[in-house]
């Protein structure tokens, strides 16, 4: 492919019959081809490309060419079809009448001239970058072909700047719900006698009592245990005068509160001394009352009776009277049922700290069997090393089969490894067990890679709008030409946004942007400062750019030597020296 930097020195002006706009800044016209100096039919021709070089943005290169004809410069009854070729490949063909001629196209008076444009588009070919926009065509007279236009130069190359877009699709994990400090409760009950609220004897020798006044003496060495407050809720069984049984549940509250202190006090635990008691009396329980009602081995016809009897009346008095009527089903009440009721239950409410960082990376090293699944999710937030984050996941996956969450994050490791088919498989199976958007936006990142667009795109549109989604379809942007679109889509300072920032003419913009992301010093951000400096028209910082870029990447001298970015500066000794 020839260079930018030979070929233009090689060019010569040359205008004979017809002429070509000279491209702005360059200081040789692009060659201009003629008719033959014995056909007067049509001369002096002026083509003016806009822009100059050509552009591709959207994977088209839009051209417009304004064509003027001077003061006679078509003969009254000549006509021309004349087919701008690009690299080769023909344009649409476009037709200019004489004032007499016959025909379709536009008509051009002999003695003020006139003016066509003309406008077509066409797919963008690797070939493109560095090859001519040329015009050629026929000339007639009447219905007679008088003369073949010889294809001559009216533009040289594209520029085609999106094509450097960083085709770094985002996947994300789904996040772990992990908390570092829960909030448990230990709970113990005190029963009592029927109408009475003092606490009774062998009462705090029940397994339930002893097993909290081990969990205090424990809780009192443990750091990693803070008690909040205990809950005291004292019910009475629903027989017998109702305010009376409003207070008992109260005063067997108290008599919990007294309870659990001398627990406390016996287990040595200081906490239980000094810490908040909400005490609550509920009165009768006949929520309690069904519930243990349910669990009775009491005949199921009687049971159901007595269940009716609780829909039917909703008055408390009603329905013990109506239950008391039931004499043989009220003693077997009061031996089996009631007396579960008549109790205070004890909730001692703590906070409890899970393992701390280095205590989960060494369980999920040596006992990770052990932990939860928001534990190893988490854990794997604790490292970057990426093939240590896919052994976490994958375990989790192996311990969690059940979580999609665990097979969408093992694709993420997957993916960030290169390993793109195995992670798109991790990904559908992950949607396939609950469909999710991360998972819809990690598909898309893969389509995205492989080339697939309108698949990306499709997948994107049921993605949401997360950072990494919005970041792929900013990509997509970029690449469809949709640039003010992909500046918003884009976040915060990345390489990515200040391409798109200078695609939307927005140099100064541009510049801050890649000088406050991570690639302010890759070859690719040097490679785009010297862009935006060639769009400044700042040789000095053209140059300083592009030396730094070659430093850290010696193919870019060169995509340079035939990037049409630089054209204005083909000849320029301070660019020259620095691309050959």
């Amino acid at each position: 492919m020839t260079n930018i930097v030979t070929d233009l020195s090689n060019r010569k002006t040359n205008r004979v019959n017809m002429k070509n706009s000279s491209i702005k800044g360059l200081t040789l016209a692009a060659i201009a081809g003629s008719l033959a100096a014995s056909c007067d039919l049509m001369k002096d021709v002026d083509y003016k490309i806009t822009p100059n070089p050509l552009e591709m943005h959207g994977d088209s290169i839009r051209i417009k060419a304004d064509v003027t004809f001077p003061e006679k410069g078509i003969k009254k009854k000549a006509s021309a079809e004349i087919t701008p070729t690009l690299g080769g490949v023909p344009l649409k063909t476009f037709t200019v009448l004489g004032e007499k001629a016959t025909g379709n196209g536009t008509t051009i008076q002999y003695k003020p001239g006139g003016k066509v444009t003309y406008t077509d588009v066409i797919a963008y070919q690797p070939s493109f970058e560095n090859t001519d926009l040329q015009i050629t065509g026929k000339v007639y007279k009447g219905a007679k072909e008088k003369q073949t236009i010889e294809p001559f130069t009216v533009a040289k190359g594209t520029i085609i700047t999106p094509l450097l877009a960083k085709k770094d699709y985002k996947v994300a994990i789904i996040k772990d719900e992990f908390k570092r400090v829960l909030e448990y409760n230990q709970k113990a009950q005190i029963n009592f006698d029927k109408a009475k609220s003092n606490l009774r004897n062998g009462e705090l020798k029940d397994k339930d009592i002893k097993d909290l006044q081990a969990w205090l003496a424990a809780a009192e060495t443990n750091a990693k245990i803070a008690i909040k407050n205990v809950n005291i809720t004292g019910y009475a069984s629903p027989e017998g005068e109702q305010g009376r049984n409003e207070s008992l549940s109260s005063e067997r509250s108290e008599t919990g509160k007294t309870a659990t202190q001398k627990i406390g006090k016996d287990a040595k635990n200081k906490a239980s001394e000094t810490v908040a008691f909400n005490l609550v009396g509920k009165g009768e329980d006949w929520e309690g009352f069904k519930t243990e009602l349910s669990k009775s081995s009491m005949n199921e016809d009687d049971k159901q009776l007595v269940l009716r009897v609780l829909e039917m009346y909703k008055d408390p008095v009603q329905r013990e009277t109506e239950i008391r009527n039931m004499s043989k089903t009220f003693t077997y009440l009061e031996k089996n049922v009631l007396p579960q009721l008549r109790r205070a239950e004890i909730s001692v409410v703590y906070d409890k700290t899970g393992y701390s960082d280095e205590e989960l990376v060494a369980l999920s090293k040596s006992k990770i069997d052990t932990l939860t699944v928001e534990e190893i999710l988490f854990t794997a937030t604790l490292t970057t090393d990426v093939n240590e984050k896919l052994r976490l996941y994958k375990e989790s996956e192996r311990l969690f089969p059940n979580d999609y969450r665990t097979v969408n994050n093992v694709g993420v490791a997957l993916y960030e490894l290169g390993k793109i088919d195995e992670a798109k498989a991790k990904f559908e199976k992950a949607n396939s067990m609950k469909q999710n958007e991360t998972s819809t936006n990690n598909l898309a990142a893969i389509a995205g890679v492989k080339g697939d667009r309108n698949g990306a795109k499709a997948l994107l549109a049921k993605a949401g709008s997360s950072n990494e989604a919005k970041y792929n379809k900013g990509i997509l942007d970029i690449l469809d030409g949709n640039y003010g679109s992909a500046v918003s889509n884009l976040g915060k300072d990345n390489y990515n946004k200040a391409l798109a920032q200078l695609l939307n003419g927005d140099n100064s913009a541009a510049l801050s942007t890649v000088n406050n992301s991570p690639d302010k010093e890759t070859a690719e951000g040097y490679y785009l400062k010297a862009i935006i400096a060639a769009r400044q028209d700042k040789l000095g910082d053209i140059v300083d750019n592009l030396k730094n870029a070659f430093a850290k990447d010696a193919s870019l001298k060169a995509k340079a030597l035939k990037d049409m970015e630089f054209y204005k500066y083909a000849e320029n000794a301070a660019f020259t020296a620095i691309v050959k």
